[in-house]
């Protein structure tokens, strides 16, 4: 966003600080149904992980990402939608 000049260097800023704050786990994901995913959806297989993970512990997804959000639809992930 930064790049494409929607936001500020004070905000991108601002954003990291929030971004420190949220707390991280790191999680068991199997890659074979992560590449399961991007096979039957054709997406990269970075997207089908990120959706998988999101799948096995039941949590939303958060993106800015369109093609990622478009084939998170189809699997009946929770999206959390962000305007920007």
């Amino acid at each position: 966003m930064l790049k494409r000049e929607r936001i500020s260097v004070e905000q991108a800023i601002q954003a990291v600080q929030v971004h420190r704050r949220i707390p991280l786990r790191f999680v068991e994901v199997e890659l074979e149904e992560a590449v399961k995913i991007a096979g039957a959806q054709g997406i990269y297989a970075y997207d089908a992980y990120l959706i998988r993970c999101a799948e096995k512990y039941k949590a939303p997804l958060i993106s800015l990402d369109g093609g990622l959000l478009a084939a998170v639809k189809e699997t009946g992930v929770r999206i959390i939608e962000v305007e920007g």
